[in-house]
């Protein structure tokens, strides 16, 4: 399993997940909620690598939605946060 992470602008980003079937995910991710989560101690590149390895414990790529602000995630998973912050 591959996930591939590409910069659009300082907000949005494309991720490729290559795991038995490639899909691509757009990504929004404000300064805000990246600083909100992570103090800026990892990049929003990590965070996003870090959030879609998250995901995919929890469900298949092809579940996940093709556009979606990363903020989302906790409304379906409300410990994605704690999660988060405890690998920091």
């Amino acid at each position: 399993m591959s996930i591939l992470i590409k910069e659009l602008s300082n907000d949005k980003f494309v991720i490729t997940v290559n795991k038995n079937t490639i899909t691509k995910h757009k990504v929004l991710l404000t300064d805000e909620y990246h600083e909100s989560l992570t103090k800026k101690k990892i990049s929003k590149k990590k965070l996003l690598e870090y959030s879609f390895q998250f995901l995919l414990e929890r469900e298949p790529n092809t579940s996940i939605l093709s556009f979606f602000e990363l903020n989302i995630i906790s409304k379906y998973f409300p410990e994605y946060e704690n999660e988060i912050k405890k690998i920091l």
